[in-house]
């Protein structure tokens, strides 16, 4: 006998939660609770609205689904396999073990259909903004009257804990003044967090809060209810701003001993407590990982619905190429990531004898790069006059205005969280802005960005101690060597405008994670060599930027000592090296500017630059010595900056800290004599005026 309509949805919910629930058990590890709530709004989505092609996950015009509350991962893989993507029930039986494409939080590009890796509450909130601005942005460029090519949605589900996270706030206000009438989010309200009601911390009006940003919110006050709930989402696509639709539910739904509770959202309910749940729900509670055949061959309807969608959108491109052969060819070759024919002819080169902040350099590259490459995208944290992060010429990025320059306010969580959504997105190269020093309230979406390989661009500035008056809560010493301890980040501190030039071109360049510039606000010298050498020197993280010539008459091609430096202290190193020339020392001076893409070249070409014979080294760089060791080696120097910095004009902060020629020349003079190694003691007026000797 066929089902009814209604029996249906209800057979389909408790599919859901009952794989939930054995996926979570299986591994004996997992969030089980969560998903027996949320089963059925997530239902309600993925069968009544979200526009997605099962068979083809990677289709540009589909809608994003964003599980913010990543732990609720078993949610997703129910509807992933359900609905038809390459992930087989085994897949769900393997959850959280080696080498599944079930991790225990959903990871972007290993599992098919996870549009952003989540877990970190919160991010997957932002996200989801990054996404809908990227769509408009993208349907703004290319969309034409009667050809829309560009055009879909952001839904996602949010928990509690994303809700409490600052990040989710900040990108929120962003959405709200934005107007991203594209985004809807579900608000799971069990009002339950891991360590118990979240009433213990937390008893705000959300909606309220959320109506205070400019957001539509609606309340459904039984999260069982798929009409009510299927309503409140229309009513939400139907609204011109973002959408925030609170759903009552209860989590760790039908389970006896555990609804309502916090020991339902952290750990497996436990065999007696599933046998008892699937009782409640009417299952047979010894069959495990079951999907009746029914709710399989109306589920896997998702897979030929998807189909319908791409041939109706490609259908679409056909006549828009037709119209605008252009147009489509650009947007075709952005959607694939491609980059034009000899966009890096586009950067600077420049001379020597110049001088200029390397932060100058690069809103010269932004300039420089913003014709060939439509799709760099990006700003600043309420600070582009200071980072020159804006595009000239070009118009901002408003609620009535879909320009280039984006202008995320005070909001570095925020930022990072959207730039990556953006990057998740695809058809831009995403690019953010602060002090070097605020880079720490962005951490946890860098992070997130070099785990999911993003394609993401940093603009870091007044990067050291040399910025001067703004002091030690401006002046950063450790985030450098921190950012560097991140894998899968390459972080990028250029010495003069062509090394800059060539840190975009690298980061341009590079798909399959994100780059951080690490720029100067003082200005540096534009050294002798870089015109020809540092393209290629940085794409290659380091090389010989100055050496000293062998003595007249024969002798070993190897210097005596070698400086290496990074940023605006290689030119200093450059002068101590001529220094020592003329008193029969000879001294290189490598550049490197990128340790993780040094580290990555063959061992031929860093003996060439480094060579191993030569342990006379000091390495200079204005920031913490933590890392130096693995370039000094035993006998070498490392002279840095192992305390916070102080307010004063930047060329004396430079010059009390000791990062002079005549200073590198001393230290350079006494590592070739054997007489000095290791860390290189601050001079006695850095020490002095410590601020830790304050108490």
């Amino acid at each position: 006998m066929a089902l009814t309509e209604e029996q249906l949805d209800r057979l389909a919910v408790g599919t859901i939660r009952t794989l939930a629930i054995d996926t979570v058990q299986q591994a004996n590890s997992g969030h089980p609770g969560a998903p027996m709530g949320m089963a059925p709004m997530a239902y309600v989505l993925w069968t009544r609205f979200l526009r997605h092609a099962p068979n083809h996950p990677d289709w540009p015009d589909r809608d994003r689904f964003v599980l913010s509350a990543g732990h609720a991962s078993a949610l997703l893989y129910a509807l992933l396999h359900l609905t038809g993507y390459d992930l087989p029930l085994a897949q769900l039986e393997r959850f959280r073990q080696w080498g599944s494409l079930t991790p225990g939080h959903p990871e972007w590009g290993l599992t098919p259909g996870v549009e952003a890796t989540t877990g970190p509450l919160g991010q997957g909130f932002a996200n989801g903004i990054g996404m809908a601005i990227a769509e408009r942005r993208l349907a703004a460029e290319f969309d034409r009257d009667g050809h829309p090519v560009v055009d879909h949605r952001v839904y996602g589900i949010v928990s509690d804990g994303d809700l409490q996270e600052g990040i989710s706030s900040e990108a929120a206000s962003l959405a709200g003044h934005l107007r991203l009438g594209r985004v809807v989010y579900l608000w799971d309200d069990n009002r339950i967090q891991l360590d118990g009601p979240t009433a213990m911390a937390w008893s705000e009006d959300v909606l309220a809060r959320f109506a205070a940003y400019g957001w539509h919110t609606s309340r459904v006050d039984d999260g069982n209810d798929l009409a009510a709930i299927e309503a409140a989402v229309h009513a939400a696509v139907a609204d011109p701003r973002p959408s925030l639709v609170a759903v009552r539910t209860h989590i760790g739904f039908g389970s006896p001993h555990k609804q309502d509770s916090q020991k339902a959202h952290g750990s497996p309910l436990g065999e007696d407590e599933v046998r008892l749940t699937k009782e409640a729900y009417g299952w047979d509670p010894d069959r495990r990982f079951f999907v009746p055949d029914d709710v399989a061959g109306y589920m896997s309807r998702a897979i030929l619905y998807g189909e319908e969608l791409i041939g109706a959108w490609e259908r679409r491109m056909a006549a828009y190429r037709a119209a605008f052969p252009a147009e489509a060819r650009e947007l075709e070759r952005r959607l694939d990531s491609g980059l034009p024919a000899a966009w890096r002819d586009a950067l600077p080169v420049h001379p020597v004898g110049s001088a200029m902040g390397t932060r100058n350099a690069s809103a010269d590259a932004i300039t420089a790069l913003a014709g060939p490459l439509p799709e760099l995208f990006g700003g600043s944290a309420d600070l582009s006059e200071s980072n020159l992060t804006d595009v000239k010429g070009a118009d901002d990025f408003e609620a009535d205005e879909a320009g280039r320059n984006l202008r995320f306010g005070v909001r570095e969580h925020g930022m990072g969280g959207v730039v990556n959504g953006i990057a998740y997105h695809g058809g831009f190269i995403p690019y953010a802005a602060t002090f070097l020093t605020f880079s720490d309230y962005m951490r946890g979406s860098v992070r997130v960005a070099a785990l999911a390989g993003l394609h993401v661009v940093y603009v870091w500035t007044h990067d050291s101690v040399g910025l001067g008056e703004d002091g030690p809560t401006h002046q950063p010493v450790e985030q450098v060597a921190a950012l560097r301890a991140m894998p899968g980040l390459w972080v990028i501190r250029p010495a003069d405008g062509n090394e800059t030039s060539a840190a975009w071109a690298a980061a341009v360049a590079r798909h399959d994670g994100p780059v951080a510039l690490a720029l100067t606000r003082q200005k540096v010298p534009t050294l002798p060599t870089t015109a020809e050498r540092a393209m290629a020197g940085v794409a290659h993280g380091g090389y010989v930027v100055h050496d000293e010539p062998p003595a007249t008459g024969g002798g070993s091609a190897l210097p005596d000592l070698v400086y290496v430096a990074t940023g605006s202290e290689v030119h200093v190193a450059v002068e101590a090296a001529q220094a020592l020339a003329a008193e029969g020392i000879r001294a290189r001076v490598v550049s490197l500017p990128c340790w993780e893409l040094f580290e990555r070249q063959a061992a031929a070409y860093r003996d060439a630059v480094l060579p191993p014979a030569v342990m006379a080294r000091v390495t200079v760089e204005a920031g913490v010595t933590f890392g130096w060791d693995r370039w000094a080696g035993d006998f070498g120097a490392i002279v840095g900056i192992d305390r916070f910095g102080t307010s004063a004009p930047g060329p004396e902060v430079m010059e009390r800290f000791g990062f002079t020629a005549e200073r590198l020349t001393e230290v350079g003079r006494a590592v070739t004599r054997g007489e000095l190694r290791g860390g290189v003691p601050l001079p006695a007026t850095a020490a002095d005026h410590d601020p830790a000797r304050r108490r």
